[in-house]
């Protein structure tokens, strides 16, 4: 892998790391829980909101193994994608950037494959 394809790399883990720790274990952001809240019904969204949490934290880790790298590139885009659409359609109040939320989760999701693809580890 070439330096600038480590370097995007490395930012979309960071993307992962950072919202699955701060945002949502740590929650120094509260709108997550209030969108976990709108999009799934949970009323108590605590454990959910942890869980999801350390899940992204385990996609960073995920990532960085470089295991399944073309398994994981598809379900990033698929988490990536789907959470924006529900977000979009059931809490858009919510979203920093509103509709331009589900803009940059496309960019990141064609950032994403490009950056794999050019490095063929989408053939592993």
């Amino acid at each position: 892998m070439n330096r600038r394809a480590k370097y995007i790399n490395w930012l979309v883990v960071l993307i992962w790391l950072v919202n699955g720790l701060f945002f949502k274990v740590l929650n120094l952001v509260p709108r997550h829980e209030k969108i976990i809240i709108k999009v799934l019904g949970f009323e108590n969204s605590e454990f959910l909101r942890v869980t999801i949490g350390i899940l992204e934290i385990a996609m960073f880790f995920w990532i960085m193994s470089e295991i399944k790298p073309r398994m994981a590139i598809f379900t990033q885009v698929v988490i990536i994608l789907t959470m924006n659409v529900l977000e979009l359609t059931l809490a858009p109040e919510l979203l920093m950037w509103g509709e331009f939320n589900f803009v940059f989760a496309l960019m990141l999701c064609v950032l994403i494959y490009w950056n794999n693809t050019k490095n063929n580890l989408t053939n592993a």
